[in-house]
C-alpha cells in the first residue's frame, strides 16, 4: 500500500515537471515553484494544500540544477 501512493506521487511529480518544462518559460518556472511552495506552507487553508510544496520543489528543480540532480538521484 505504501508503494502505491509513492508511485502515484512519483508519476504526478514527473507529469508536472514535463508539463512545466514545456509550458512555462525558464525564468518563470522558478517563480512558479516558489509560489507553489509558499502556498504549501498554508496547507491548513481549504483551497491551498500541503500537496503544493512537493510540486513546487519539482517545478523549481527544473531551473535549479542541484535540486534536479537530488530528485533524480532519489528515483529508484
Amino acid at each position: 500500500m505504501a508503494d502505491d501512493w509513492r508511485g502515484r506521487l512519483r508519476r504526478m511529480r514527473r507529469r508536472t515537471q514535463v508539463w512545466a518544462g514545456r509550458q512555462i518559460p525558464p525564468g518563470l518556472r522558478l517563480v512558479a515553484g516558489l509560489l507553489l511552495m509558499l502556498g504549501g506552507v498554508f496547507g491548513f487553508l481549504p483551497v491551498l494544500g500541503f500537496w503544493m510544496f512537493p510540486l513546487g520543489v519539482a517545478v523549481a528543480a527544473l531551473d535549479v540544477v542541484p535540486v534536479w540532480r537530488w530528485l533524480r538521484g532519489r528515483r529508484k
